[in-house]
């Protein structure tokens, strides 16, 4: 953001806290009105992915121009960062943003050739993300389908989602959630940041992005976390855990190294089964 007036706004309301390789903390919050960018503004401001994707609250896609009008409205009309006080999960119209039972079960993904000789690296960090989510509920299951990689994108129709490496430096890694349209569903990654991250190891900050593909919110979007609210569009599953894996530790969160926690596996579990 080079913008002065820009950059006194909070995450709360233009979305920007990221899971980037700064453990800074995040801007101080917005007082005034007068500190709220223009429309405008907060498009020109906010990073635009492959395929024309908004990326928002530092590792969540917004796929038109259209809808980051209506994610603005709604931030800029809910600055107050009130919600719930009771691991959280995405709404869509009012309804959980989850999975089917039986697709839960069958989360099948493929690892792009594209990252070369990072490729090794990236396929481990996925199978040992996932396996922390499969590990927490029995109701879900990733699986790995090698024989999709030399054509993985999101046009491949022989997986849920892809794997695919960018490179960008506005994110280590991001994803998806269960209602994102099909040319939304792959979680990119940069390969070089997922392995020099200190102690945020690989395997956590794919889990990380996994828990968002499964529908589960950053945890500091709660008002408990005093900074980085996102929106009111999500649904308490367990009492506020500021060391859940879904909360950056830049934003008030109680864990350095994006670790799994009881709470996370419990909320897993509540959604998709023990």
């Amino acid at each position: 953001m080079s913008n002065s007036r820009i950059s006194r706004i909070t995450t709360a309301t233009l979305g920007a806290a990221a899971l980037t390789l700064s453990m800074s903390p995040s801007a101080t919050a917005a007082t005034s009105q007068e500190d709220v960018p223009t429309f405008a503004e907060f498009k020109a401001s906010t990073f635009r992915d492959v395929g024309g994707q908004y990326v928002v609250n530092g590792d969540e896609t917004i796929a038109t121009t259209t809808k980051l009008r209506d994610y603005y409205d709604t931030m800029v009309n809910r600055q107050d960062g009130t919600g719930s006080t009771s691991l959280v999960v995405n709404t869509a119209g009012g309804t959980d943003d989850l999975w089917s039972a039986s697709q839960a079960r069958n989360l099948t993904y493929c690892v792009s050739n594209g990252f070369g000789a990072d490729k090794a690296a990236v396929v481990s960090a996925m199978q040992s993300g996932a396996g922390q989510w499969e590990a927490a509920s029995s109701g879900v299951n990733f699986t790995y389908v090698s024989s999709a990689d030399a054509s993985c994108t999101v046009s491949n129709s022989a997986v849920v989602f892809s794997v695919e490496p960018t490179f960008t430096s506005e994110y280590i890694a991001r994803a998806f959630f269960p209602s994102s349209p099909d040319s939304q569903r792959n979680v990119l990654v940069n390969a070089s940041s997922l392995q020099s991250s200190g102690s945020w190891t690989p395997s956590n900050i794919l889990a990380h992005e996994l828990g968002h593909t499964l529908g589960f919110r950053h945890e500091h979007t709660r008002p408990e976390a005093g900074t980085c609210f996102e929106d009111n569009n999500w649904r308490p599953l367990t009492p506020y855990d500021s060391a859940s894996i879904m909360h950056y530790p830049q934003c008030n969160g109680s864990s350095s190294d994006l670790s799994m926690t009881e709470t996370d596996r419990q909320g897993a579990r509540s959604v998709y089964g023990s």
